[in-house]
Order: C-alpha cells, then structure tokens, then sequence
C-alpha cells in the first residue's frame, strides 16, 4: 500500500469511521489483493466474492470446534463446487456459500457486523456472512483472524455473479453500541431534524423507543406506490446496471383511493418510507428487519443507514425516505397508508468519517423516492423525489469540505454503497437517558 492511507487511529467506543477501516487496510488487519479506497464506504468496507463457489444443502455454520469446509464435508452438506471467475448463475431458492477475498486480523477490542448491500436487498438476495469457528451469522467476534465466506439464496430471481463482486459490507465497533435513548433523539430532532417535515402528512411525535417510520401509500411522485417482484423472471446480471425492462421482473402497485393494498405471504415488496430519514454525520442508525409490534414480516434486509444520510456533511440535504423491502411471511396482511412499519435506532461513531455518504463518493440513492435496484432503466421508475419541494426545512448554506474530507471518485460500485435496513448491532445497551 502506498501513503494514500492517513495514519489515524480514533479510539473512542462507538461505530468506526471511514478513514479507521482506511487504517487497517493499510496496516494489514483487512487483507486482500488489490483492495481499493472505493471499497471503504462512510462506516463500512465493501467485501468482494471470490473466485469459486459452493452449492450446499443447507444452512449452517461451522461451529467453534471446526471450520466451514471441514463441516460442509464431513456431514455431506457440499453438494458441488463452482468457479465463478467468469459470469455464473445462481438459481432461486438455492443455498451458496462464497468465499470472500478479504481476510480479517483483528484487534482485541474490535468487532464486526456485516449487512447486504443496498442493491443486494433490493433484488430479495438473501446473505449471510460466515466466519471460521463461528457459531453466528452476520457477526465477527473480538480479535478474529481468519477467513470470511458469505451464504447467498436468491429468493426471487436467477442471479448472475462473477468473482469480484460485492454484494455484502462489513462494519466494525469498538466498545459498547449505545442506543441513542429518546430523551437525545428529542434534543436531536429540535436540532438537526432526523425526520424532515413531510409534504404529505401523516403521523407526529414519532420518537417512541426509536423512530418511528411509516409507509407511503399516497404516491412519491406518482402513481405507483409499490413494486411487486415476478417469478419466473429471466435471470439479472448484477454486472449489468441501468439494463433491464422493469415490466419484465416488477408489477407496479398503484395507489388507490382507500390508499392501502394486501400483501401477499412469501412475495416480495419494495416500497417507501412516508418520512424523510436524516442520519447526522457523527450518527449512524440501523431499521429493525423484524418489529413484532409490526406484525409478521420483514421490513429490511440491508438495514443501516450511513453517517450522512438524507443529511449530507453539513446539512444541507433535507431527509431522504428509506426505501422498504417487504416480505410478508405466514398469512395476507393488509398494509394502509402512514402505518407504523418499523424503527430506526441511531449510534454514535467512534469520529466524523471523512467520507460522508452522498454525491461526493457517488451515492445515488442520497435523494431517492421509491427506488429498485441500479440494473433497472432508471427512466422507467418514479421520479426522484424533489427534496425540498414542501418540506418546511429552512437549509443552512452548504459549507466546503473541511479539511481532510475525502474528495473521492466514484469506483464502479460506487453508486449502490448506500446501507439500508438488518443489523443488530452486538452488545448493544439501551440508554433512555443517552
């Protein structure tokens, strides 16, 4: 590695930032060929599949005692192995196990948590990360060395893939992960406005044990209010961006005059928040994927929103509504508009990141409305959101990047480095009083 990466180690508890996971790229504790700065998101790194893949039978993790290959063939769980160096499909409904380019060193005080990728949720892909003599999905204990695999079921589409893409993340905490309690989430909302004033209404006083956000039923722009994915659909390249008919994989919702639709058990949903979601950059702030005071089904499955969401560095953008992925589970549900859906947790970060999620490193979901995934021809979808059109936010002038903010391109995953909703984050403590 050259010099690109600053010598800085932050040492207070909390969600590292971008130029902390910068550091351990440089020092070795992330390792991999060709690891590039595009990859290192505002609070993440992007980690890249690669070069062969397993077909097994089932889910399952390695457990304490063995490693994931010594377990998937010692119980007869390897079915066969793939090499994806070239583009390969992967068939819905089946299990995959990918092993990651990355390998991880540790400190002894630092922890991981990995979630999919804004693009990954939004195509219903389900993943799950994996670690050597682990016994959890999605967690990274203490001072792990090792390798890191990723568990793959697309749920919808035949999906094709090829080794250095990237449909995970993976962030890392120091300490205790302090849930802001309400009482700071009151201070917040008169301060920096974590949910902009909403053109269309719907419900106030939305801080109750978190934030409360709610579904648009009522149109962002348009008619269409949600999107339901088809079966049977010709496969999607995820190399493939701005490509695909949207008719040809999506049914289109339209808003009614009861503004509520049914949804579906076991289909999958992409729909949008009522509110304007703003992440503070020295916050980051996690959607539940399960409320059971929500009733049954999943909200999420990409579940964080990095510092400066629908915020910017300075705040000058006035919110950003999250994009919902749905899936109903055992029985029909009838969904209304401006229910409650689920809620948003928010946790300090260890320091500023100098990247702040946005134009800037070429995030393209900072203003969306009810946005599929980038291999769909944008000009199909619902136009983005006006951000400031009705929205009572009076917006500071933006200032200039302070000094050490990263001014970086954007790499050709850039664009889906957005981190929506299904972390929980490890030894969090809630804090009414934070």
């Amino acid at each position: 590695m050259t010099a690109l990466f600053p010598n800085r180690q932050p040492r207070r508890d909390g969600i590292l930032p971008s130029q902390e996971i910068l550091d351990f790229v440089e020092t070795g504790i992330i390792s991999a060929p060709g690891i590039s700065e595009d990859q290192v998101q505002p609070a993440s790194i992007d980690l890249r599949l690669a070069h062969e893949a397993y077909r097994v039978r089932a889910s399952f993790l390695p457990g304490r005692a063995t490693t994931f290959l010594h377990k998937a063939i010692a119980n007869g769980m390897l079915n066969n192995t793939m090499d994806i160096s070239s583009p390969t499909l992967l068939e819905p409904n089946v299990i995959y196990v990918i092993p990651l380019m990355e390998s991880l060193a540790l400190p002894s005080d630092v922890f991981g948590i990995a979630n999919p990728k804004s693009t990954t949720g939004r195509l219903d892909i389900f993943t799950r990360l994996i670690t050597e003599h682990g016994d959890e999905f999605e967690r990274v204990r203490r001072g792990y060395r090792g390798k890191l695999y990723i568990e793959v079921v697309s749920q919808t589409f035949p999906i094709i893939v090829q080794a250095g893409m990237k449909l995970n993340q993976l962030r890392f905490g120091r300490g205790k992960l302090v849930v802001a309690g309400d009482a700071r989430l009151k201070q917040l909302d008169q301060g920096s406005l974590l949910l902009a004033a909403d053109e269309y209404g719907g419900q106030t006083n939305l801080i109750d044990r978190g934030l409360r956000v709610t579904v648009d039923l009522q149109g962002v722009g348009s008619e269409i209010v949600a999107y339901k994915a088809n079966r049977f659909s010709p496969p999607i390249d995820l190399g493939k961006i701005d490509y695909y008919e949207v008719a040809d994989f999506w049914t289109p919702i339209y808003r009614n005059e009861r503004l509520q639709f049914v949804l579906e058990p076991n289909e999958f949903y992409i729909l949008a928040s009522k509110q304007r979601v703003r992440v503070p950059a020295d916050l980051a702030a996690e959607m539940l994927p399960y409320d059971l005071a929500t009733q049954e089904f999943r909200v999420h499955y990409a579940g964080f929103f990095d510092p400066g969401f629908g915020y910017g560095n300075q705040g000058e953008i006035p919110g950003t509504r999250a994009v919902l992925e749905v899936r109903a589970s055992q029985i029909p549900i009838l969904l209304e508009d401006d229910q409650f859906i689920g809620r948003l947790h928010y946790f300090n970060m260890a320091a500023k990141p100098d990247k702040i999620y946005g134009g800037v490193i070429g995030s393209s979901y900072q203003q969306q409305g009810l946005a599929l995934s980038k291999q769909f021809k944008r000009a199909q979808q619902p136009r983005l959101d006006d951000a400031t059109k009705g929205s009572g936010v009076q917006l500071p002038r933006p200032a200039s990047s302070p000094r050490g903010q990263r001014e970086t391109s954007p790499g050709p995953d850039a664009e889906d480095d957005e981190a929506v909703p299904a972390l929980d984050f490890a030894s969090r403590v809630p804090n009414e009083h934070a």
